[in-house]
């Protein structure tokens, strides 16, 4: 099994370390991430400057760009035939909710999946002394379970892991993407000593709405969630009820 790591936290990162550590255990394991962090990337595809890859040792590269480079380069530039899995992380923090919409971690398993490789990210919940050992083993059992049974196809997973020893998770589940509830302390403005203005975004401590079956909930309860995503974007409800519409505008434009 071979099986392209990437993440949005660098290289250098102790979480993916982690994780390419325990899959190669089952798999051969490339690693391709950027060479800085890369955080709240999202889906962004460098195509106005030349990326540049650096060797790190043994299937190892960093690259100049961002997650979703590195995937894309790493299956259609670097490896000599697809890879069986992509995985992503292990993130310094969480995904959740509405976040796997900025997220460049989750953005990686996208472009795998847009690539006809099943694929998932995972990130750990936590702010300080991650126990990335849980996430990384988790993260083994996923890519055993999707290699025998692989995933439906334009779907991927985004996994969060709550910060415990893997002794003390509480189970997995199977959740929905939650809501998270944005306040007014969102935006920090501050004063630089010339006396500009500037500001850093995301200033307020993360809340969400509370619903049973959302990740929040799974791991407020110390579980590990599993959200499925799926690539199309279509709002089929949505489709079928705007369709009145159709008549009113094509009247706009003479038709």
């Amino acid at each position: 099994m071979v099986i392209l790591v990437s993440n949005d936290d660098g290289i250098h990162s102790p979480g993916i370390q982690a994780l390419a550590d325990t899959l190669r255990t089952i798999a051969d394991v490339y690693v391709i991430a950027p060479d800085r962090e890369r955080s709240a990337a999202s889906h962004a595809l460098t195509l106005h400057k030349p990326l540049r890859l650096e060797k790190f040792g043994d299937n190892m590269y960093s690259v100049n760009g961002t997650p979703t480079d590195c995937i894309n380069l790493g299956i259609n530039g670097i490896l000599n035939e697809k890879p069986d899995i992509v995985v992503s992380g292990i993130n310094k923090g969480g995904n959740l909710g509405d976040d796997v919409t900025y997220s460049g971690t989750v953005s990686a398993a996208f472009e795998g999946t847009l690539l006809g490789v099943p694929s998932f990210a995972v990130s750990h919940v936590a702010e300080s002394d991650f126990k990335f050992e849980t996430s990384a083993r988790i993260a083994l059992y996923l890519a055993l379970l999707i290699k025998e049974n692989s995933l439906p196809p334009g779907v991927l997973l985004n996994v969060n892991v709550p910060n415990l020893d893997i002794k003390d998770i509480k189970g997995f589940k199977i959740t929905r993407q939650g809501k998270r509830i944005y306040d007014e302390n969102a935006i920090v403005e501050k004063v630089d000593p010339r006396g500009k203005k500037y500001y850093w975004i995301g200033g307020s401590r993360l809340s969400w709405e509370k619903t049973e079956d959302s990740d929040f909930a799974a791991i407020e309860e110390g579980m590990v969630s599993i959200t499925p995503l799926r690539l199309d974007l279509t709002e089929y409800g949505a489709v079928k009820s705007l369709r009145i519409w159709e008549s009113s505008l094509n009247k706009k434009i003479g038709i």
